[in-house]
C-alpha cells in the first residue's frame, strides 16, 4: 500500500511539473513564431529575410541536438572539431532551407493546438498553419536547456530530424564521418530552390 502511494505521489508531481512547464514552452514557441512570422511579412528580398531570420532561429532551435540526432549513432565517432564543423554546415542548410520556404511580403496563418509533455523538460506542440492557400500540419518539438529551443520539427507527420538522419546514416555507412561532412558541405554549397 505504502509503495502505492508513493508511485501515485511521484505520477502526480510529475504530471504537474509536466503541465507547469507546457506555458512555457508555449510562450517561447509563440515568441519565436511571431518573430519570424513579422520577419517574412516585411522583408523585401530573399537574401534580407534569410539574414533577418537567422538571428531568431538561432536563439530558438538547438542546432547542436538537432545535428547530432540528425547524424545519429556516427555522431560518436567525429572528433569535436568534426562535431563542430557538421553542427554549422547542418546549421546553414536548415536556416537556408527553412528561410527559403517564405515569400519576402507574405505570411503565414497559424493556430496552435493543445500541447502536451510526454517527458519532463520536453513539450510537443501541434499547430496548423495556412501559408498560400495550402494548410500544412507542423509539430514542433521542444526541449528545456535552460530555456526551450525546438529539437525537432514535425510537417505533415514527417520528421525533420529522422529524415536527415536516413540521408546521413547511409552516408554514414558508405565513407564514414567524411562522406557525410562532405555531403553536408555540398548541399549548403547548392544554390536554393
Amino acid at each position: 500500500m505504502k509503495t502505492r502511494y508513493l508511485a501515485l505521489s511521484l505520477l502526480v508531481s510529475m504530471t504537474c511539473a509536466f503541465s507547469a512547464s507546457t506555458p512555457d514552452a508555449e510562450n517561447s514557441l509563440k515568441k519565436s513564431v511571431g518573430e519570424v512570422v513579422a520577419i517574412a511579412k516585411d522583408s523585401k528580398s530573399p537574401d534580407a529575410l534569410r539574414e533577418s531570420l537567422s538571428p531568431v532561429l538561432m536563439k530558438s532551435i538547438s542546432f547542436d541536438t538537432m545535428t547530432r540526432r540528425a547524424i545519429g549513432p556516427g555522431w560518436r565517432q567525429f572528433t569535436e572539431s568534426q562535431q563542430k564543423e557538421a553542427t554549422r554546415h547542418f546549421t546553414t542548410l536548415i536556416i537556408r532551407t527553412y528561410s527559403s520556404k517564405f515569400t519576402p511580403g507574405e505570411s503565414p496563418e497559424i493556430s496552435y493546438k493543445t500541447a502536451h509533455s510526454p517527458a519532463p523538460g520536453r513539450v510537443e506542440i501541434a499547430t496548423t498553419t495556412l501559408y498560400k492557400g495550402s494548410k500544412y500540419e507542423v509539430t514542433y518539438r521542444l526541449e528545456e536547456t535552460g530555456s526551450w529551443r525546438i529539437t525537432d520539427v514535425m510537417i505533415e507527420g514527417a520528421s525533420l530530424v529522422a529524415n536527415y538522419r536516413t540521408q546521413f546514416d547511409a552516408e554514414f555507412k558508405e565513407g564514414g564521418v567524411d562522406a557525410v561532412l562532405n555531403a553536408l558541405k555540398k548541399s549548403v554549397s547548392q544554390p536554393t530552390d
